[in-house]
């Protein structure tokens, strides 16, 4: 009787189960594992386990990855890793191995998927046959936006946080513009040329395993494209109408969760830096044929200027 109450009083104590969505970073260390195997998980005696992904966020860069993975956190069934891991994009990284890889992921219940993001992948040539190798039918999601609205996202990004550590910037003409014309030098461009880096994954993943969210949709109205999410990952339909409400203040979509509301943060939806409407015109014109090729990729077209 004795041994049986020590075992019931064990029970009791033992560690209740990591939530499955995001939260705030409350320095509090990961529970220790008490379990490991060569199946790509490792599992925790409150019947947690962290196991390598299921879905990864592979980009874009600015195409609004971070509002995707705070609204596919919404379900119940899908946990979420905190940080962008970079594993397959940087060396570093890579380098350290699988086990090193799944140690960066939540701890989940069974029945749970587990997601990343990290929007560097889909525009490193390597990274692609890195997944693949890993998991060759992992899904994956790809946010994207009108090309020209991302690269100018992206110029506000580096400006801000320049700005921020009193360091020199240039004007947005400046790199956006060179003799006049497009400056192909330009690294954001490159990032919204989608057909010459979808090109890349299609080597590796059939089109069915890569499932395309609109960015532009998703800030106008999340709900219907976190539906399509849903259906694409098959998981059961639970994102509703309620989750989310408009901020008139921040001008986009916040969420509600269990009651709990958040926004994204301050650094997003951030206004961009007025553009001539001659350059615009040029960035307009330079992206229409990329553009084009894109759709002709992928079967579908979305409302790109």
């Amino acid at each position: 009787m004795a041994a049986l109450l020590l075992v019931l009083l064990l029970f009791a104590v033992q560690s209740p189960p990591v939530p499955s969505r995001p939260v705030a970073d409350t320095g509090t260390p990961s529970p220790p594992p008490s379990l490991s195997s060569d199946n790509g998980t490792t599992t925790h005696p409150n019947g947690t386990l962290q196991q390598l992904p299921q879905i990864i966020i592979i980009g874009v860069r600015k195409g609004g990855t971070r509002a995707l993975i705070e609204m596919l956190s919404l379900h119940s069934e899908v946990a979420a890793a905190q940080n962008e891991v970079h594993f397959f994009d940087w060396e570093s990284h890579f380098q350290k191995g699988l086990p090193w890889y799944l140690s960066q992921m939540p701890y989940a219940f069974p029945n749970q998927l587990t997601v990343e993001k990290t929007p560097a992948y889909f525009t490193s040539s390597k990274v692609p046959k890195r997944i693949h190798h890993m998991n060759p039918d992992i899904k994956l999601l790809l946010i994207l936006r009108d090309p020209t609205e991302r690269v100018l996202s992206d110029y506000t990004q580096i400006f801000y946080n320049r700005l921020q550590k009193h360091k020199h910037y240039q004007p947005i003409e400046s790199v956006l513009v060179k003799d006049g014309e497009v400056n192909l030098g330009y690294k954001a461009l490159n990032r919204s040329l989608y057909y010459v880096h979808m090109q890349n994954w299609l080597q590796y993943f059939p089109l069915e395993s890569i499932h395309i969210v609109d960015g532009d949709e998703l800030i106008r109205d999340p709900l219907p494209e976190m539906k399509k999410v849903e259906r694409f990952l098959k998981l059961e339909p639970q994102i509703s109408a309620s989750n989310f409400y408009f901020n008139k203040t921040k001008g986009f979509y916040c969420l509600r969760d269990h009651g709990r509301e958040r926004c994204l943060h301050d650094s997003k939806g951030r206004a961009h830096p007025h553009v001539a409407p001659v350059i615009m015109q040029k960035l307009y014109k330079f992206f229409h044929e990329p553009n084009k090729k894109f759709f002709e990729l992928v079967g579908r077209t979305f409302n790109w200027k």
